[in-house]
């Protein structure tokens, strides 16, 4: 009889070796998709931090043109005006 029980333990170890294999690689598994899933939001959140920085950079861009506009516009219309009262 202790044959066959070192036959089981033996039979045994090699499914418990395979469990705790299979153990580790999906804790592992796990490990790298919540590294990815943190490196995802960590990313997301600069370029989202990008984003606002260039939508504020644009706003005053698009400030100072309509800006230089006015003035243009303004510009011409003096000097229609001017000519006007020349005549």
């Amino acid at each position: 009889m202790p044959p066959t029980r070192v036959r089981t333990s033996i039979h045994a170890a090699p499914a418990a070796l395979d469990a705790a294999v299979e153990r580790a690689r999906t804790r592992a598994a796990a490990r790298r998709e919540t590294a990815a899933a943190a490196a995802t939001a960590a990313f997301r959140a600069a370029v989202e931090e990008r984003l606002k920085a260039l939508e504020a950079e644009l706003a005053e861009v698009k400030g100072r043109l309509n800006g230089l506009l006015f003035l243009l516009a303004g510009a011409v219309l003096a000097q229609i005006a001017l000519r006007l009262l020349r005549l």
